[in-house]
């Protein structure tokens, strides 16, 4: 091969493939000098060039040129194998570069193949996975259906690349936000904080730099007509979209509607947030199965702890008397701890020593006594509320397992009461109810009456003739 063929090979690879001109002529190179191995033997000190300007390739042996007629028989057979095996990994190495950069990014491609639950979908140069596990809830495709994914893993296999795609990421609901919403897209509103449960529901905090602007409501659109696409793409995933504050005194309630909030108390020690609610707002609050309030814990990145006046009244009590019991800690310090927020002994467990120290005035071995004994109640009141639900479970059991006897019982009974029910019997073409026995013998009387009637008759009948003959 000349050296202007060679550069229009190396021109095309870089065109159709999108793999650097400095990597084809490598590949080249790394050809030629295994196919000169193979001919000249391993041992030869062998060094292989290639001119990037002219593409004339130069082979020294033993740091002598070697001659153009001796290269052209060096085996083009092994040449073209390594070569084949370069531009792969080149071309293998470039889509992974190019899909690494799109991670977290939405790329849309076409259902061309199902495997099991999961669906391999055509990205125009690669193919990518979405598994069962990263598809929402509900869902399901077919081949050719189009499909929208965020990039959620690229890794080398082999001379492949294997691109993961996921539909339940969180990063999935900011760039729809951001491919809906004008205003997130240009940064004039910016997300700031989401949660999601995928398929059930997410949670979008979203703050704007102009304050002439409504943020929630150029997000929901006029008459819901821009959250209504991103929820379509979700399968009608709820969305609630909540206003972003600094403060947490602001942003948590924001967090929990649409629940009514009464007031907020931080505990930063804990990284906690204690919020307070009306008896008919607890459950709400909280959500069905405890979703709203997991779901503004992830937004407001604290924990948050919902309950009733009253029910903190009673855990500010029974921790504070927990706590005076406790070797080392007075009235005092006992108060102290749970005013920050410290209302268990697990709570107390995980205090750092310092903090401790400083609030309570005490030694570091003092310290590490009160932590030990917060770690040992713990953990024993963790095992009796593990035997209690156990009990409590046993016990269901036992009730069901009751309940399930009474009901073969009165089911038994049942069957009993059926099968010995009196048939009906038929006499004379006429159906007779009552026993067997019963039925026999009002046939006999019936029968006795006949023939009774009968002998009355004949003598009625000798008395009118006598009395013709007088």
């Amino acid at each position: 091969m000349n050296g202007p063929e060679l550069l229009r090979v190396v021109d095309a690879i870089h065109r159709d493939k999108s793999i650097d001109k400095e990597i084809v002529f490598e590949g080249i190179e790394q050809a030629i000098l295994s196919a000169a191995r193979k001919h000249y033997g391993e041992e030869e000190l062998i060094d292989v060039h290639v001119d990037r300007t002219n593409g004339h390739p130069t082979v020294k042996l033993n740091n002598v040129e070697v001659d153009g007629d001796v290269l052209g028989r060096i085996s083009a057979q092994t040449a073209k194998q390594v070569m084949i095996q370069k531009i792969r990994e080149a071309e293998r190495d470039a889509l992974y570069g190019e899909y690494h950069e799109q991670r977290n990014q939405i790329v849309t491609g076409t259902v061309s193949k199902l495997e099991g639950g999961s669906s391999i979908v055509n990205l125009g140069k690669v193919e990518g996975l979405l598994p069962r596990g990263e598809q929402i809830p509900g869902e399901g495709f077919r081949v050719g259906d189009r499909v929208r994914a965020i990039v959620l893993e690229v890794r080398k296999s082999g001379s492949r690349v294997k691109i993961i795609l996921s539909r339940i990421h969180v990063e999935f609901v900011r760039r729809l936000f951001e491919l809906e919403i004008p205003e997130v897209s240009e940064r004039i509103i910016e997300v700031r904080s989401l949660a999601r449960e995928a398929g059930y529901r997410s949670k979008v905090a979203v703050s704007c730099i102009d304050n002439n602007i409504d943020a929630v409501g150029a997000c929901v659109g006029v008459r819901g007509a821009r959250i209504k696409n991103i929820t379509g793409e979700l399968g009608d995933e709820k969305i609630d979209i909540v206003r972003w504050n600094d403060s947490l005194q602001v942003l948590v309630p924001n967090a929990l509607q649409p629940a009514e909030v009464e007031d907020v108390i931080l505990c930063p020690m804990l990284g906690r947030v204690i919020v307070l609610v009306r008896d008919d707002q607890l459950s709400l609050a909280i959500g069905k199965r405890g979703q709203n309030v997991r779901l503004a814990s992830k937004l407001v990145g604290w924990d948050i702890e919902v309950m009733t006046r009253d029910e903190l009244d009673e855990q500010l009590e029974r921790a504070v008397q927990a706590f005076s019991e406790t070797p080392g800690v007075t009235g005092d310090l006992a108060e102290s701890l749970v005013a920050q927020g410290f209302l268990s002994f697990d709570d107390l467990s995980v205090i750092e020593p310092d903090q401790l120290a400083e609030m309570g005035g005490l030694t570091e071995e003092q310290c590490d006594i009160i932590v030990a004994h917060a770690e040992s109640e713990g953990e024993r009141l963790e095992q009796e509320q593990r035997l209690r639900k156990a009990q409590e479970k046993n016990q269901a059991v036992i009730n069901s397992n009751i309940e399930h006897d009474r009901l073969e019982q009165e089911k038994r009974q049942r069957i009993a009461l059926e099968n010995a029910a009196p048939e009906p019997v038929v006499s004379n073409g006429h159906e007779v109810t009552g026993s067997s026995d019963a039925s026999v013998d009002d046939a006999s009387l019936v029968e006795a009456g006949a023939a009774e009637a009968e002998e009355v008759k004949a003598e009625t009948v000798e008395g009118v003739a006598g009395e013709s003959q007088a």
